[in-house]
Formats: C-alpha cells, structure tokens, sequence
C-alpha cells in the first residue's frame, strides 16, 4: 500500500451516476481522500478498475503471481477466482498455494471453495475436498464464496453432500457460484432456488434469460475455448444489474492481447451504452461478491484505472490500494519466484496399449466444437486396418486418450473429429476437471509419443510428429498446470505448440484448450474420462461402439 499522497486529473467516469467530469482525484493512504472538479486539461478517462468475474486462473498455466503481473496491464484489478483445478490435483493444499502465492501480490485474488472436488465419480483425480474441509475453507476469511457448484444433477435430486456445501456458504453468509450448462425453464428455477447465484455457462440468450427470470446473475464468458459473448453481449443493455464479465479459461498468450478491457471495447462497438458495460466489468461482481474493491469513490480502495478513450480503453495506468502496478504496457509489479508443488506418478504407455480392436457396429465419435465446451454425438463407420479400428485423418476421426497421472492403469480410447491434424499427435496434463494426460493424434506412436513426453516432464504440453522430426514441450511443473515463468515466456512456447498443430492441420482457434475440455464430464454430450466413454446427459459409461 503506497503512503505518500498523489494527485491524478483526468475526465472522471461516474458509472452510477452516467455522467463524466473533468476532475483531480486524491490518493493517500491507499484511498481515494478526495474528488474535485477542475479545470486542468485531461485527455484520458479515469474509472474503476476491470474484475474477472469468473476464472480459473491454472488455466492461464501461470501461477497467481504472474496472472497478476499480466493482468494489471490491461486494467483489471482483482478476479473472482476458482481453485478449482489445482484442487483435484492436490486437494486443500493446492488452494492454500494459490493463496500464499497470490497474496504475495498487490493485485485482489478472491478465491472460492472448490465444491466438486472430484467432479465426479466417474474419473481419477489427485485429492478430494470433503464437506468438512469446504466448511474449513469458508470459515477462512480469504475465501470468499463457494465456487461453481458443477453437480447440477446432485443440486436437483437433493443430493445430501452438495446442499450440504451450498448451505455451509449460506450460513456464512456466502454466495455460492453456479454451473448449469443447457438448463432451461424449471429445471433451471429449481437448481438457482436452492440457493445458486451465478451461471457461466449459458451459450444462448434463451438459456440465460431462463436464469435471469429465476433471479440468477450471467456472467458472460469470453475464454480461450468457450466463446459466449456474441450470443450473449446483448443481455448487458437489457439486464445491466444482472451481467458480469468473464473468461472462466485464458491462455497465456492472449492473456498478453487483452483481458476485460477487450469485451468492453466490443460491447460499446456493437451498441452497449458505455455505462452499462462498465457496470457489468467495475462494479457488479463488487455488489454482488462483497468485495472490498475499490469504486472510484471518496473513501474507496484506490483501485483504479486510466484509459485513453471510451472507445478503445486502452489501459494508460493501473493503480490498486493506491500502488502504481502498471504504465504504459508495462507490469510494475515485481517477480515472484513461485515454490514448486505437484502430485503425479509418470505412467509411459507403448504405441500397443492404444489398440482397439475391431467390434460390431458404428463408433460413437465425440464431435468437438470450436468456440464450445458442449460436444455432439457422431455415430461414424470405424477405419480398421489389420483387425484394428484406428485413426482416420482423410475423414478428420482420430484417436483421443486419456492416461492416468496419478497411478498406472490402463489408457481409455475413443474416436474424436474436428481436431483436423493430417500427421502428428498433441498431448496435455491440463485437462478438465481431474487433470489426467489427455492426447489426440494421426497414429498411435506419434500419440504414445506425445503423452510419454508430458510424462517426462511430469506435466506440461507436448506436440509430436515423427514424420517431419518435430517434437515440442512446454512444461508445467506447478500440479502439472501452471508454469514458473513470466507470461511472456510461457505465451512464447505456447505459440510455438499451437502453431505445429496448426502446421499439422487443426482449424480449432486454441486447439490444446478444446483437447483440455474432452475429458470435462459434467458438459454433455460425450466426453472421454481415465475409465473409459462417457455420456455427459445420461450421465454414466458409453460403449465405443454401438
């Protein structure tokens, strides 16, 4: 927290009160002391700062520290956080890392308590969070709600061990975040009257209006894999009160581009009143959270932002509880040299192990979806060659497996499409939720290939084509997620893989977050886990073939 007093002029943006004046804002202590109208000359635009309303920050494969150092260029000043992910790696101990090592940071983590730790019972994850150690964490005045609560079936069968969590966050009087993709009408009234606050995952306006009418706030997700804002931006104007902003999951390299910043810019473009927009992005996750973020008011955190127009909202300079972090596009924040925690046993697998023998009947392909979390069902005639049903790039049908990290078993096969790579394979440990070694590829030694090298590296992304001699790694030695390096460095090798995998064909916007996502149960329609096919809406085992 700075001390010394500073005087900052610029046209002061009054979200609450849609008004803009010219005016000198004061800072001592860390707060706003005082707001005068001048008459001093101002080119820039001074408004709170920007709040990721919803995100996963191990999906940025940066530790807290660097998310921040990242984060405060473009503006935002604090995120709503879920540990989820590190969570089914290394249970209460990996949201305790993204605490101390976010805490080391002037930048506003809020973190939650991860509610389904394992997501589900239908996959092996590293650690599972009981309803005594949810209680444990909400009694911790660091965590700040309970996070998205991703059992919507549990919530609507009554299931005793999630209201038991949603109810811990009640009695302490805790907002509890939703995860609900697809549901509409009744089903969505009765999953947000048990006490849900929030949705994400609406990927059409009718789904989120459902929710808003139930009481739900939206917020309005704009990720690296799922992209909801052109189906949803509208919503900003109609609901102003009940829109957030989000990413939920952003890669490093356009974390680097653009964060909150850039969806404001596009909702002014496409029409949203500049007021509306910067409610959703500054002051709704405030309200609606309890945070103690600053609003550009006497009295406040000095957590706030100057921007060079109301058009662009290029971010000039950043300053949280008063402390300069950032100008010009530059981090002022200082390095931190992140502690190393992991939880993984290297299991090599052998090109044999991912043979599937010809059987009855059609495939039951998983059809990814660029820009999309959800998946469709695809019933293809399989490519068998020598009695084996396998790869299928003339047809885009290739291989996907999922390797368990955490102990040896035997790899779980399946057929996906729109991967596109003609040759060569790709291979990540970030996969959602339980984070096994995920892989797709053209043949069954380039994918061996590729998962042996995350292996090697006890978690990372890899990249593998034998044809052209290539062979790239990206490791992510923090719980196989997050690297330790500045966002500039891990956004540089993970070019370098997206852009081979493109070489080798794949048309998806970020191959290797859409891979992340097939392995992600709770979203319909099918899914591949460490045990085998699964089927998100049935919400049990598939056969491969039927």
């Amino acid at each position: 927290m700075s001390a010394k007093r500073q005087t900052v002029v610029g046209n002061l943006v009054d979200i609450r009160g849609r008004r803009i004046l010219r005016a000198a804002v004061e800072v001592a202590d860390g707060r706003i002391a005082a707001i005068e109208p001048t008459d001093k000359p101002a080119d820039s635009f001074l408004l709170p700062g920007f709040i990721d309303a919803h995100v996963h920050v191990e999906s940025s494969m940066l530790v807290p520290s660097e998310f921040a150092r990242a984060a405060v260029v473009h503006g935002t000043v604090a995120t709503v956080s879920d540990p989820h992910e590190i969570g089914n790696v290394l249970g209460v101990a990996g949201v305790e890392y993204m605490l101390e090592n976010g805490g080391r940071t002037p930048f506003k983590f809020y973190f939650g308590a991860p509610s389904c730790v394992p997501a589900t019972t239908f996959e092996t994850a590293g650690a599972a969070i009981s309803v005594a150690e949810v209680e444990a964490l909400l009694d911790d005045p660091r965590i700040r709600y309970l996070s998205e609560m991703m059992n919507f079936p549990g919530v609507l069968n009554g299931d005793a061990e999630c209201l038991a969590k949603v109810n811990a966050a009640h009695a302490r009087g805790k907002r509890v975040d939703g995860h609900a993709p697809g549901l509409r009408g009744e089903q969505a009234a009765s999953y947000i009257a048990a006490g849900i606050t929030t949705d994400h995952e609406c990927f059409t306006k009718e789904e989120a209006l459902d929710k808003i009418q139930a009481g739900c706030k939206i917020s309005i997700r704009e990720g690296s894999a799922a992209r909801n804002f052109d189906a949803l931006y509208t919503l900003l104007g109609e609901h102003p009160a009940m829109t957030m902003l989000c990413s939920d999951d952003k890669h490093p390299d356009e974390l680097l581009a653009g964060h909150i910043n850039g969806l404001v810019r596009r909702a002014v473009e496409r029409g949203i009143d500049v007021f509306d927009a910067l409610q959703a992005a500054c002051l709704n996750p405030i309200e609606h959270y309890g945070l103690d973020v600053g609003q550009l008011r006497v009295g406040d955190p000095a957590d706030f932002i100057e921007v060079d127009s109301l058009t662009s909202f290029d971010v000039r300079r950043t300053w949280i509880d008063g402390e300069l972090v950032a100008e010009h596009g530059k981090t002022l924040i200082p390095r931190v040299m992140p502690e190393v925690v992991n939880r993984f046993v290297p299991s090599y697998v052998q090109p044999e192990e991912l043979a599937v023998p010809m059987r009855p009947g059609k495939l039951q392909v998983i059809e990814a979806l660029d820009g999309q979390l959800i998946t469709n069902r695809l019933s293809v005639a399989p490519l068998v060659v020598d009695e084996q049903t396998v790869s299928n790039p003339k047809h885009d049908i290739l291989k996907m497996v999922v390797v368990n990290r955490y102990r040896k078993a035997k790899p779980a096969v399946s057929f996906v499409k729109n991967f596109g790579l003609r040759d060569g394979a790709m291979a990540s440990s970030v996969a959602h939720d339980s984070h096994n070694v995920i892989a797709v590829g053209a043949d069954d030694d380039d994918i061996a290939a590729a998962v042996n090298a995350v292996m090697e590296a006890r978690g990372g992304l890899a990249a593998v084509n034998h044809r052209e001699g290539d062979h790239w790694v990206l490791p992510l030695p923090v719980a196989g997620l997050m690297a330790t390096s500045t966002c500039q460095e891990v956004a540089h090798a993970y070019q370098e893989l997206d852009a081979a995998v493109k070489d080798w064909g794949s048309t998806l916007r970020a191959p290797f977050m859409t891979l992340s996502f097939m392995a992600l149960l709770v979203i319909p329609a099918l899914k591949l886990s460490d045990r085998g096919l699964f089927d998100g809406a049935a919400f049990k085992f598939t056969p491969l073939f039927a």
